[in-house]
C-alpha cells in the first residue's frame, strides 16, 4: 500500500514537472506586402507550415507593397511582397534604419484591363485612351465612353483600381499616365483585389484594373479586354502566354520578395522558409494562376540568396515594360 502510495506521488511529481517545462514558443515568419504576391506567398507559407508541422507559423498580411516596404524598412517584418521594385525613398528609410534586405524574383504577372461582362462594346484600348481616363487632370470629369470612342455609347464609366499604398497602382500608372502615383483620386479603391472584382462585376460601365491571376479566379463575372501594344500597334489580350513572350506591354511585370537579410542571419527558420519557397516558387506560382519563371532565374535567385547579395538591381526607380528575358540579363550580371 504505502509502495503505491509513493509510486503514486513519484508520478504525480513527475507529472508536475512536465507541466512546469515551459513548451517551446512557436516561431513566427512575419510577411507583409503586395495583394498581388499575396497568393503565392500564402501558398507557400501552407506548404511550408506543413512540412515542419506546426512548429514555425507563417503570417501574410496584405498592406500593398508601399505599405509592406514601410513595416519591413521599420524592423517590423521579416520578408515584404512586392509588386514592384523598392523605389529609392523605400531604400533610403531602410538605410536609415539599418535595414539590410536581399531582393528576389519569385514569379511574373499581367496587369489586366476588366469591364463588366454586359459591356459589348469595347475590345481593345490604347494606352493614351486609358491616359485619357485615369490622368490626375480628369479629376471629377464625369467621363462617358463615347468620349473615348465615337462608336461607343454614351454609357458612364465607373472606375476602380488598387490603393495608392499598392504597387500595382505604381505600376500601372506608371505605364499608363507616365509617372507613377500620377492619378485621379475620385474612383473605388481597395487593396483587396476581391473588392475590385465585386465592383467590376456588378457596374455596366465598369473599368477597372488589377492583376491577370484575379482574372483566371474569376472567370465569366469579369472580362479583360485587349491593350494594343505601342511597339508594335498589335491588339493583346492578357494571358499568361502574351505575359511570358513579351507581347503583352507595358502591362507585364516580375513580382519580388525581398527578405530582411538579419533575421536571415539570426533565425534559421527564415533562410529554411525562404530556400523553401525558391524550390516550390514554380510550382506554386502556376497553381495559384501566376507566370513561374524560367527554372535558371529560380537558380539564379538560390545562388543570390546563398551568397546573401543585399541590394536591387533596379536603382530605386520604376521601370515598365520589362520582359523576363531582360529580367534575366539584369539578374546575371549580379
Amino acid at each position: 500500500m504505502r509502495k503505491r502510495m509513493l509510486k503514486s506521488a513519484v508520478l504525480s511529481m513527475g507529472a508536475l514537472a512536465l507541466l512546469s517545462v515551459p513548451a517551446k514558443a512557436q516561431q513566427i515568419i512575419r510577411v507583409d506586402g503586395s495583394s498581388t504576391v499575396y497568393p503565392l506567398t500564402e501558398g507557400v507559407a501552407e506548404e511550408f507550415q506543413k512540412a515542419k508541422r506546426g512548429a514555425v507559423k507563417v503570417t501574410v498580411g496584405i498592406s500593398g507593397t508601399g505599405g509592406g516596404f514601410k513595416k519591413f524598412c521599420r524592423g517590423e517584418t521579416d520578408i515584404s511582397n512586392a509588386s514592384r521594385p523598392i523605389l529609392a525613398r523605400e531604400m533610403e528609410e531602410c538605410r536609415r534604419n539599418g535595414v539590410q534586405y536581399i531582393e528576389l524574383p519569385v514569379a511574373y504577372d499581367g496587369l489586366a484591363v476588366v469591364v463588366n461582362p454586359r459591356n459589348n462594346w469595347a475590345t481593345c484600348m490604347t494606352v493614351d485612351q486609358l491616359k485619357e481616363v485615369w490622368k490626375p487632370e480628369s479629376q471629377g470629369k464625369r467621363m462617358m465612353w463615347s468620349d473615348l470612342d465615337p462608336n461607343w455609347p454614351r454609357q458612364e464609366i465607373k472606375l476602380c483600381g488598387p490603393g495608392s499604398d499598392s504597387g500595382t497602382f505604381d505600376y500601372f500608372t506608371e505605364a499608363i499616365v507616365g509617372k507613377a502615383k500620377s492619378s485621379r483620386g475620385d474612383y473605388l479603391a481597395s487593396e483587396d483585389d476581391n473588392v475590385l472584382v465585386q465592383f467590376a462585376q456588378r457596374e455596366r460601365g465598369a473599368l477597372c484594373y488589377f492583376g491577370l491571376a484575379y482574372v483566371e479566379e474569376n472567370k465569366g463575372k469579369v472580362k479583360a479586354i485587349q491593350i494594343r501594344n505601342p511597339k508594335t500597334g498589335q491588339c493583346v489580350a492578357p494571358t499568361y502566354q502574351t505575359v511570358q513572350n513579351g507581347t503583352y506591354q507595358p502591362l507585364s511585370r516580375p513580382l519580388f520578395i525581398y527578405v530582411n537579410a538579419k533575421a536571415v542571419q539570426e533565425r534559421p527558420e527564415v533562410r529554411e522558409f525562404v530556400e523553401f519557397y525558391l524550390k516550390n516558387a514554380g510550382k506554386i506560382a502556376r497553381q495559384v494562376g501566376y507566370i513561374a519563371l524560367p527554372d535558371r532565374a529560380y537558380k539564379m535567385a538560390e545562388e543570390r540568396f546563398n551568397k546573401r547579395v543585399l541590394g536591387t538591381v533596379f536603382g530605386g526607380e520604376p521601370e515598365v515594360g520589362l520582359t523576363i528575358d531582360e529580367l534575366l540579363k539584369r539578374e546575371a550580371k549580379q
